[in-house]
């Protein structure tokens, strides 16, 4: 049959778009492998009969861990040393250009777009509260996006942005079709920031859509808070991950806690779109429907960790469902269309608030199935039976002497026991799943908080005691301040890093701090803040030269030069490839400490309320109060749902906690990941833990196929792509071990020994004829 010049053209269209979602596939496009969010990758190279021979491909030794790679065409993008956006050749990993000086970038990722000729190709982050975009083959920035090249993302939410600390995620929020879907993360203090949705045109950078999680007058769920709470709350944002359902532009946004977290007299109601699952239309942001996880919130239960677009069977019924899990413990799953919960969800009665103001909610929400991954009590038959006996009575001090009523047990000025935590259960990166199967992995960390009301802002972030296997982390441990630089620490900084800067569970240490910020990099976080760090932009520039001095130079009785020791990791990453650009958008540069630094209260104590609002006198603060490693392993566990029936198909330690490995004791789970889970179609689940090793696991059976030392621990997502017919796994791996030991410590251990491959490392099998 002769075909037409028109058929023929039409049938090389269709060939095309038939091809193009296959050749997709083979890349890595998106933060969380693709708009669902699932970290799925349908390649099969690698399966459970070969798994044994991957072997490291290639490794880049300036990555920075807990930034995502993302993967298009032969490049793959990642962030190197001294905030520079880097393209990587996905064979070989030499650079192809660097985009250096991009202090304040998104720390966990961007966003790749590309026209539909494919001519198009960006992109996309925020960097100090600016959104930017830089063109994916040349690395350099674009400059007729916004204004200038950038969008202001402190304007348009109902505050005076000069007031407005910050408001930027780490994570890079979600493409979808011509639109960048965000939410925020303007920090946890009084009056903080409202968590607005927003979505902009990808190419002229104009706001499509906005939003308000706090309800205006004659919005849905503005009888749920006080008259004008609008005006003074906020919070209510989504500063995790979003996924979307592309075939029926459907945005699913995990939405947290209106601030302040742990104390509500100023927020009475059950505070709507707090701590919701919220499902959006993605081209016009219409609330389609959402389901409140917790009711006035006052634990820190944020939902955070992406929902999981799957298809289940159920009662002969086939349903496109989306589960989401919590830092509660529970997986809430509902129909991803109406949000009928697939399960029954019960509201049960829960302990009330003793504290004067506060009116906790009478019941909270508990599903009946599936059966929670985390354990939810914390009692003294639950204590760490490795600590040392003075550790352990503490411990059980604590306990004993503050309310211990269960999941939902408030906050007391006795204080209170919350588990799983507010830094517990699931969170950022540590949820995946085979959608098309009803398999969802969740990777859970049990961490208990001691919560305490007092009148007095926290510390820091006041995190509780992490306790070393004979190395008190308790309250008091102190000792007497040699410098005003140490000083400042102590008063500042060592409620969460601790007294030695040794951070502890998901707090980062501060060891070798030169390695990974610059000192503009490190005064800005310090300033504005930065994930569950608050900002302390009330500390002088002085004070900020001392914490620096003492930090980089803990040893010396007075502080010498500001930063020295500090900023191996400001120069350029540069190994080979040209320097293409610096500092990203002229107009979206800001320095450290400079003009748009933001509000002049720091920590968790805010501004002052707004005039003429009825409002409580006084306001009270609590420390996260994590321990890490308070309870007796595991500590983290990688679990298997199978969503068809509603069970748990199996759960898993997440490897060894080191020092207690170093001890002849195994099977204990690391503390504080936050490490993303990679299941492919061949049946393996990748899993990076946090004593050092990436391991595979049989999505069977959770048993461990295979496992490869690597020179540190890991966080964020991996990703699984194929180049030129060969499939790569890509980890990043340059933090301790989740220890809180120093780095001395840390890399005298086998698992980081200095001939392990660092950075971004490429995992393939062996090339055919080697």
């Amino acid at each position: 049959m002769k075909l037409s010049v028109s058929t023929v053209a039409l049938f090389a269209l269709l060939s095309s778009a038939a091809e193009m979602p296959a050749q997709q596939k083979k890349l890595w496009l998106d933060y969380g492998g693709g708009p669902d969010n699932s970290h799925f990758s349908p390649l099969t190279q690698v399966n459970k009969g070969n798994v044994g021979q991957l072997e490291v491909a290639w490794s880049y030794a300036h990555g920075v861990t807990g930034f995502n790679p993302i993967v298009a065409g032969n490049h793959i993008y990642v962030l190197g040393r001294g905030s520079s956006l880097i393209a990587l050749d996905a064979t070989t990993g030499k650079e192809i250009w660097v985009h250096e000086g991009l202090q304040g970038i998104t720390s966990r990722g961007v966003n790749y777009w590309e026209s539909k000729d494919h001519k198009d190709r960006r992109l996309i982050f925020e960097m100090n509260n600016f959104i930017q975009e830089i063109d994916a083959a040349t690395g350099k920035s674009i400059l007729t996006f916004g204004n200038d090249g950038v969008v202001d993302l402190k304007q348009g939410l109902g505050r005076d942005p000069k007031g407005i600390n910050r408001i930027q995620s780490n994570n890079p929020g979600k493409v979808f079709e011509n639109l960048l879907i965000l939410g925020s993360a303007p920090g946890e203090a009084f009056l903080s920031a409202p968590g607005d949705l927003r979505a902009y045109d990808i190419v002229s950078g104009k706001l499509v859509w906005q939003f308000h999680t706090i309800p205006r007058p004659g919005e849905y769920g503005y009888d749920t808070f006080p008259k004008d709470a609008w005006k003074y709350l906020g919070g209510v944002n989504t500063w995790g991950e979003i996924s979307v359902d592309e075939k029926r532009g459907i945005a699913y946004f995990p939405l947290g806690s209106p601030t302040y977290d742990f104390y509500g007299a100023d927020r009475p109601g059950n505070g709507l779109f707090g701590d919701c699952l919220l499902a959006l239309d993605a081209r016009t942001g219409k609330r389609l429907w959402h389901f409140q996880m917790v009711h006035h919130d006052l634990w820190d239960y944020d939902n955070t960790t992406a929902p999981q677009l799957i298809t289940v069977k159920s009662k002969g019924k086939t349903i496109d469902a989306v589960a989401q899990p919590g830092k509660t413990g529970f997986l809430y799953v509902f129909d991803r269309v109406t949000g009928a919960p697939i399960w029954p969800i019960e509201e049960r009665p829960v302990p009330q608030s003793d504290v004067a103001g506060e009116k906790s909610s009478k019941t909270q929400p508990y599903p009946t199935a599936p059966p929670p991954f985390s354990r939810q009590k914390f009692g003294v038959d639950d204590i760490n039976p490795y600590l040392a006996d003075d550790e352990k009575a503490y411990i059980k001090d604590q306990i004993l002497s503050s309310r211990n009523e269960g999941l939902f047990t408030p906050p007391a000025f006795k204080g209170s026991v919350s588990m799983p935590g507010n830094q517990g259960g699931s969170n950022w990166g540590t949820a995946a799943a085979n959608p098309a199967s009803g398999i969802v992995y969740i990777l859970n960390v049990d961490e208990p908080s001691f919560l305490k009301l007092d009148k007095d802002p926290p510390i820091g972030g006041g995190t509780g005691p992490t306790f070393g296997y004979g190395r008190s982390g308790r309250p008091g441990s102190q000792p007497a301040p040699t410098s005003p630089g140490m000083a400042m620490y102590q008063a500042n900084c060592s409620g969460c890093h601790g007294a030695d800067r040794a951070g502890s569970g998901s707090v980062p240490s501060l060891y070798n701090i030169g390695a990974r910020l610059s000192v503009d990099a490190f005064k800005s976080t310090v300033s504005n803040g930065k994930g569950q760090m608050p900002g302390f932009s009330n500390l002088k520039p002085e004070e900020l030269e001392q914490i620096l001095s003492y930090i980089a130079n803990p040893n010396a009785l007075v502080g010498g030069r500001a930063g020295a020791g500090i900023g191996r990791g400001g120069g350029p990453a540069v190994t080979g490839g040209p320097v293409v650009a610096s500092g990203g958008a002229p107009a979206g540069q800001v320095t450290a400490g400079g003009p748009g630094r933001g509000s002049v209260y720091g920590g968790m104590q805010g501004p002052p309320y707004p005039a003429g609002l009825d409002v409580p006198a006084d306001r009270f603060f609590s420390g996260w109060g994590v321990s890490a490693n308070a309870i007796k392993p595991p500590f983290s566990t990688l679990v298997a749902y199978d969503l068809n029936k509603g069970t748990i198909k199996w759960q898993v330690p997440v490897g060894d906690d080191p020092e207690l490995a170093a001890k002849g004791i195994h099977g204990t789970g690391a503390r504080g990941l936050r490490t993303g889970i990679m299941p492919t179609a061949s049946g393996l689940v990748f899993l990076v833990g946090g004593d050092g090793k990436i391991r595979a696991y049989d999505e069977e059976d959770g048993k461990v196929v295979w496992e490869k030392a690597i020179g540190g621990a890991s966080r964020g997502i991996p990703a699984i792509y194929e180049a030129n017919g060969r499939e790569y796994l890509v980890i990043s791996a340059t933090a301790a071990p989740t220890t809180g030991a120093p780095d001395a410590a840390a890399s005298a251990a086998p698992t980081t020994a200095a001939d392990l491959p660092r950075g971004y490392i490429a995992f393939a099998l062996p090339e055919k004829g080697r």
